[in-house]
């Protein structure tokens, strides 16, 4: 049977690391913010990292908002039907994926594809001490390696997030209007009148945005923070996706209350 003092002594070793972690990504995005100036002044270094984080991962938010607005209209209109409204189909998929679903799933999504990619790239620049040798030559690798790749994360997952709930709608619009024989015109009416901007698609937008910083945040910082090893990257870049998600679904509860607390 394990000691109970050695087991207390491992908790508070374990509380006083993740405490100290967090206080030193705090710190970090403060410096990453310092150093974003520099790196919008080299434009060209953003609109790449833009072009890495959110093109390339254009073919999986497609694919993945088509498939999931084609399952909300399989599972909305069997719901729907028991109650005689399946004119609202439409409603249902647009304001699951605008509020909710688009936001938290893109986020998932970029989180796996492009948060482990930057953290591997960082964490091979270190392993590799490119990081260092741009140091030594008096090159700030916050400013030039760093802060391009956040920004290009943040301002690539808004515009991720519009295009997976525009190709949600699209599949439920062929599942229930094509596929199924729902009225065309009530489909879009209905989403129409229903769907409000400032409490639906802004609120999803704002959420987006957050998410964007939440995921780039932890991508940039556990690929800077990585031990400079093959095995200390890997642990990174599993981190990056796990706590990535799961701040993505706390977050997304936190707004959620108080976007909700708004409306009420």
């Amino acid at each position: 049977m394990a000691n109970p003092v050695e087991l207390l002594r491992k908790l508070g070793h374990s509380t006083v690391d993740r405490i100290w972690r967090l206080g030193f990504a705090a710190r970090f995005f403060w410096v990453v913010l310092m150093y974003s100036g520099a790196s919008f002044r080299r434009l060209h270094l953003t609109l790449r990292e833009i072009y890495f984080s959110g093109v390339l991962s254009l073919l999986i938010i497609l694919v993945s908002g088509l498939f999931v607005g084609m399952v909300l209209g399989l599972q909305g209109y069997e719901i729907l039907q028991r109650f005689g409204s399946t004119e609202a189909l439409g409603t249902l998929v647009a304001l699951s994926l605008t509020r909710e679903l688009g936001p938290v799933l893109a986020a998932i999504f970029f989180a796996s594809r492009a948060g482990s990619s930057v953290t591997a790239e960082i964490g091979l620049m270190k392993t590799t001490e490119q990081l260092k040798a741009m140091d030594m030559m008096a090159v700030n690798p916050i400013a030039r390696v760093v802060a391009p790749r956040f920004w290009g994360g943040v301002i690539s997952m808004p515009l991720l997030a519009a295009i997976f709930s525009a190709m949600g709608v699209l599949g439920g619009w062929l599942i229930g209007v094509v596929f199924i024989g729902v009225d065309d015109g009530s489909y879009w009416s209905q989403m129409q009148s229903s769907v409000d901007f400032r409490f639906d698609v802004w609120n999803g937008i704002v959420k987006s945005f957050v998410f964007g910083v939440a995921v780039s945040l932890i991508a940039v910082f556990e690929g800077y923070d990585s031990v400079p090893t093959a095995e200390g990257v890997s642990r990174a870049i599993t981190r990056t996706v796990v706590t990535s998600v799961l701040a993505v679904l706390a977050l997304d509860f936190i707004l959620t209350s108080f976007m909700f607390r708004g409306t009420s």
